[in-house]
């Protein structure tokens, strides 16, 4: 491994919430737009940021089908006079051409009930509370091995290969310190849904850093890792909300990581990397169904117990365990409902201000698979999700239990004909 500077990790608490212009913690709403305005080492910040709401209990999400706009708004204000709810915020989700809004329950009431009556309402297309995901990172000793996840993937096998030169990953996750000198020009585009313009807070955020750093760190520059797929493209969308800064942990909700999805398949994403674990979510299900639909990957760390079995549950969606290969043989890491399973214990990975560090997750096995997706797609950029599934489980070496599989990133790009693994 190359030359390596290990930085301390605190712990990190982030919220997803309602962000494209959701109201500001006083309750007084409003928009905050940030233009295109051109970030250090060339990435671009796009679109709309906003505050974000301290708590989303008492929320309910609705969407309408297409419709023109004006029916969209006077619907919007006849159900808000009908069930007496204040109107929080609404928004049009390009990848669907339909309207979202966000409705406030006044205390007293069910969210969960208003939710019910909502779906059965005509005039409406689905309605759903906003549920929270948490990104899957572990605590523990984060200075026990090094890179040797390299090894178990066989990366620099594959790298002969293929480097998923020009393939654009989406990180939905936290923001990214694309200054960092192992992701210095990796990151095309960077976009916060939750921060009132507060820019500076991007780029110190360790989670999505850290998964950026697995799928894509800069291979050969002389310091510090390698990703799965040096080549790529990362697409930095934060949708989490750092409670209080500093931690590794994040929570997530439902329409920071809605806009977040919409905004990776219009801008034109071939592998969508989701680092974060929660309940069903039915508007993100519909949504994962119409990026898969378009072609695009989507890679979902499993959490491994009730509550926290999607994204990865979701059909067609590459469900990711962690498995501890520090150990011989390698084991699966707790259980969950997927089949495949990539290193995720000690993972050298990177961090903000230029540090590195080691990690513990499925979050981080999860950006491992979505490198290894990248590769594929240098390859054969017409493969379909489901046949680029196909050739990583049927590659995918034997774990224990036997009926989960260790993937690896050389037999699975071998296996379209560019070459072989010793």
């Amino acid at each position: 491994m190359k030359k390596a500077f290990l930085g301390a990790l605190p712990l990190l608490l982030l919220l997803l919430s309602c962000a494209g212009a959701p109201p500001s913690p006083d309750g007084s709403g409003g928009r905050f737009a940030t233009g295109d305005e051109a970030a250090p080492g060339g990435t671009r910040f796009a679109g709309d940021a906003a505050a974000v709401p301290p708590a989303t209990d008492q929320q309910v999400m609705v969407t309408y089908p297409p419709a023109p706009p004006a029916i969209w708004a006077q619907r919007t204000q006849e159900i808000a006079q009908n069930y007496r709810l204040g109107i929080v915020y609404s928004w049009t989700m390009a990848s669907i051409g339909e309207q979202c809004v966000v409705f406030q329950v006044p205390k007293g009431r069910s969210a969960e009930s208003v939710a019910r009556h909502l779906s059965t309402d005509p005039r409406v297309g689905s309605a759903q509370v906003i549920a929270t995901f948490r990104t899957e990172a572990a605590a523990g000793d984060p200075y026990a091995r090094l890179q040797h996840s390299a090894a178990t993937l066989k990366l620099d096998q594959a790298h002969r290969m293929a480097t998923g030169k020009g393939v654009r990953v989406a990180v939905v996750d936290t923001g990214v310190d694309f200054d960092h000198p192992d992701l210095q020009g990796r990151v095309a585009v960077a976009q916060s849904f939750v921060d009132r313009g507060e820019k500076k807070s991007f780029t110190t955020d360790i989670h999505g850093t850290a998964v950026s750093g697995l799928i894509a760190a800069t291979a050969g520059n002389d310091v510090g890792i390698v990703g799965v797929a040096p080549g790529a493209e990362i697409l930095a969308l934060k949708a989490c909300w750092q409670q209080p800064p500093g931690a590794r942990e994040a929570v997530c909700n439902s329409y920071t990581l809605v806009k977040a999805l919409d905004f990776a398949i219009t801008k034109g994403a071939q592998v969508i990397n989701f680092s974060l674990a929660g309940p069903t979510d039915p508007l993100l299900g519909r949504l994962i169904g119409h990026a898969l639909s378009k072609g695009i990957v989507v890679v979902a760390a499993d959490g491994g117990g009730p509550g926290l079995e999607f994204p990865a549950s979701e059909k067609g969606v590459l469900g990711i365990l962690g498995s501890d290969d520090t150990k011989a043989p390698a084991v699966v890491v707790g259980r969950g409902i997927a089949t495949l399973a990539a290193p995720s214990v000690d993972i050298m990975t990177t961090v903000p201000n230029g540090h590195y560090d080691l990690l513990s997750g499925s979050s981080f096995a999860a950006a491992q698979v979505s490198g290894v997706a990248a590769l594929l797609l240098e390859r054969n950029p017409k493969l379909t999700p489901a046949e680029l599934a196909a050739i990583i489980r049927k590659t995918a070496r034997p774990l224990s239990p036997a009926a989960i599989g260790q993937v690896d990133a050389c037999a699975a790009v071998a296996s379209l004909g560019s070459g072989r693994c010793e």
